[in-house]
């Protein structure tokens, strides 16, 4: 991955990340919502602040996007590979009620050893 010229500070705001990265910030702010790995953390105010790994992360999704003809979607697999990211498999709707019908047996049976009621649902 790339790296901007950016000095030793820990966090960025979001008009410097812009200016660093030469991307709009509406782009950032979008790019936000289609990779899960670029959660940038909120000042007292309310400011938006990046650490220099997510500087990184959107210099390379710029390069990604503006060089090689990469959708989002493919942005987003390279930059897990090259982060050691994996996306988590979904689970399919019977399967998770079923695990949660047990958890919930289960925890009837540690509240009846206990001598408390359960709870009827």
């Amino acid at each position: 991955m790339s790296k901007p010229h950016t000095s030793s500070k820990l966090f960025y705001r979001l008009d410097e990340v812009s200016r660093l990265t030469k991307v709009e910030a509406a782009t950032i702010e979008a790019w936000e919502k289609e990779f899960p790995f670029l959660q940038p953390g909120l000042t007292g105010s309310g400011q938006k602040i990046f650490r220099a790994k997510d500087v990184e992360i959107i210099t390379r999704i710029k390069e990604l996007l503006d060089g090689k003809n990469v959708t989002l979607a493919g942005a987003k697999r390279r930059i897990e590979e090259e982060l050691g990211l994996r996306s988590a498999a979904p689970i399919h709707p019977d399967r998770m009620r079923k695990t949660l019908l047990f958890i919930r047996e289960e925890l009837q049976e540690i509240s009846a050893g206990l001598g408390a009621k359960p709870k009827k649902s």
